[in-house]
């Protein structure tokens, strides 16, 4: 009697797990378009933070760097030096304390890359373009008082 009992308490458990015939629906994709919806307003470009740190100023700084690259690109050029220091200056930043690496290497080709940098307040905005990516970060100063390592050039134009 007690398996009899054991044997209607599993059917009945196993019965609960098993399918109906009663199909769920399967969930479907809708769209809406609303006419007149609030958007996100736009957001505001980043400016200058002057007496900012470093990193209140990086939005700036790769913003800047972005449109020299966007400009390079546009003229089917590539984005050198020159073009970032330039405007990196015109754009409120101390020629005095950057730093950028050259163009051409020692054996007379174009650099497959190249770094630039701003000192401000004791730390370092860096930029790497190269290869078709840039990269920025924030890091401290260098015991040398520079933000780059190695041969860097004269910034005269």
């Amino acid at each position: 009697m007690l398996t009899a009992v054991l044997t209607a308490a599993t059917a009945l458990a196993l019965a609960a797990c098993t399918a109906t015939d009663t199909p769920i629906p399967a969930p479907t994709e809708s769209s809406s378009v609303q006419s007149g919806a609030p958007t996100a307003p736009p957001t505001a470009a980043p400016k200058l933070v002057p007496g900012g740190s470093a990193t209140d100023n990086l939005p700036f700084f790769d913003s800047v760097n972005n449109g020299v690259i966007g400009a390079a690109t546009a003229a089917n050029s590539t984005a050198d030096g020159k073009g970032f220091v330039s405007a990196l200056r015109d754009g409120g930043f101390t020629v005095a304390d950057m730093q950028v690496t050259p163009d051409i290497t020692t054996v007379g080709v174009k650099a497959d890359s190249i770094q630039f940098s701003v000192a401000l307040g004791g730390q370092c905005l860096i930029g790497q373009y190269g290869f078709g990516e840039y990269h920025s970060l924030v890091a401290p100063l260098l015991g040398t008082g520079k933000c780059l390592i190695g041969e860097t050039r004269t910034i005269d134009f």
